[in-house]
């Protein structure tokens, strides 16, 4: 498997964890707000393989204790769970991140206790999914069985939305809310603009609107939150 990407160290992709981030190439949604488009599209070389990356891993060996695991999509890679167990054999815990349009492999990691983290992403309400993955048209179906995975293990794992102003309004939240009902985390947060987004003309809500959003949703799941905005 070639990796595309490797931050050597945060703070921030894993709660708890002092962490390293690995990025997968390749994704079935083509999301116009997407930060990581050089991943999506094909155009950004491959930095090195697997072999290397757990090289780098068992050099880092008491200075991280987790690796989170992103892309692209990860669950794309049917090689994904022979990745995560080797990370764990060094003695690191997983976090991956999803879109969740891939359940059959997302299954198996979970009922492996591959992954002791997953964030997945809830694009928006099931009415404006497709358009806001930046598809012509979107079968639902296996997203929707990757919440209930999700809601019906025992991982620790937190749902989340990119909010841009051009896609998402208070009813969508609403929706999403009712969706993810009985779920115990979910995170909104910001778009930014950045020189990779594919597509121009896109703009973050106001905090306003932000707080907004999340109050709706409160009514839903148990803790909301917005990251990288001050409450």
């Amino acid at each position: 498997m070639k990796i595309y990407g490797l931050q050597k160290m945060t703070l921030l992709d894993f709660p708890g964890r002092v962490a390293c981030t690995v990025f997968l190439g390749g994704c079935d949604f083509r999301c116009p707000f997407c930060h990581n488009f050089e991943l999506v599209d094909g155009t950004a070389p491959a930095m090195m393989g697997e072999e290397e990356l757990l090289a780098f891993l068992q050099r880092r060996r008491g200075l991280l204790d987790g690796v989170a695991i992103t892309g692209g999509e990860p669950c794309l890679h049917p090689g994904l769970p022979q990745l995560m167990r080797d990370i764990q054999a060094l003695g690191f815990a997983v976090k991956l991140d999803t879109n969740g349009y891939h359940p059959a492999l997302l299954g198996e990691i979970l009922g492996e206790g591959l992954a002791d983290y997953v964030a997945m992403d809830i694009k928006n309400s099931p009415d404006k999914y497709a358009q806001t993955a930046g598809l012509d048209s979107l079968d639902l179906a296996p997203i929707r069985e990757s919440v209930s995975l999700l809601m019906a293990s025992s991982v620790d794992y937190e749902f989340r939305t990119t909010v841009v102003r051009e896609f998402h309004e208070a009813e969508d939240f609403r929706a999403i809310g009712q969706w993810i009902q009985g779920a115990p985390k979910y995170f909104l947060q910001a778009f930014t603009d950045r020189e990779t987004v594919p597509f121009g003309n896109l703009n973050p809500p106001t905090s306003e609107e932000m707080r907004a959003y999340a109050g709706i949703v409160s009514g839903f799941v148990g803790h909301v939150a917005i990251r990288g905005m001050d409450t």
